[in-house]
């Protein structure tokens, strides 16, 4: 994760919103009372969904199981009941 100060961050925004879209790496803000850090959209949704996903009981251990499971086991998309 890489660092800059709030004055830096204010004079060099534009291109830090670029950076964090175009690297999906975090930026820490140091200010002098607060910190903060800025990410992407993109990788806030994918927290947020990851937080949503982990919280249903049982998910964790489910997600784990399909993924030592063979494709030969699986079925089709076109037989899932949606």
């Amino acid at each position: 994760m890489s660092t800059i100060n709030i004055t830096n961050a204010r004079k060099e925004l534009y291109k830090l919103v670029e950076a964090v879209n175009m690297y999906h790496e975090p930026t820490l803000i140091v200010g002098k009372k607060a910190n903060a850090v800025l990410i992407s959209e993109e990788d806030w949704s994918a927290i947020q969904e990851t937080l949503y996903l982990d919280s249903i009981p049982g998910m964790t251990e489910s997600i784990l199981e399909g993924v030592n499971e063979s494709l030969e086991d699986c079925i089709s998309e076109e037989m899932v009941d949606w």
